[in-house]
């Protein structure tokens, strides 16, 4: 594996820097049972989680929110 130095990764333009990232990322959230996830954090989500369900009626789906922020109203 290719491995980049800070210097190189900083030579990169904002593009390359942004697609490397979220490259990454997607390496990282194709295991997402590989993350670590402490005590705190797994109540946090059980809370999100209750909170979601007892509050379904006004969830808005992803694709409704990023096409509105996309026409930018």
């Amino acid at each position: 594996m290719a491995r980049l130095t800070r210097e190189e990764i900083q030579q990169l333009s904002v593009a390359e820097r942004v697609q490397l990232a979220e490259e990454i990322w997607d390496s990282i959230a194709a295991t997402p049972e590989q993350l670590p996830v402490t005590d705190a954090q797994r109540e946090e989500l059980d809370r999100r989680l209750v909170s979601h369900e007892r509050e379904s009626a006004n969830v808005v789906p992803w694709e409704q929110v990023r096409e509105k922020l996309q026409r930018g109203s």
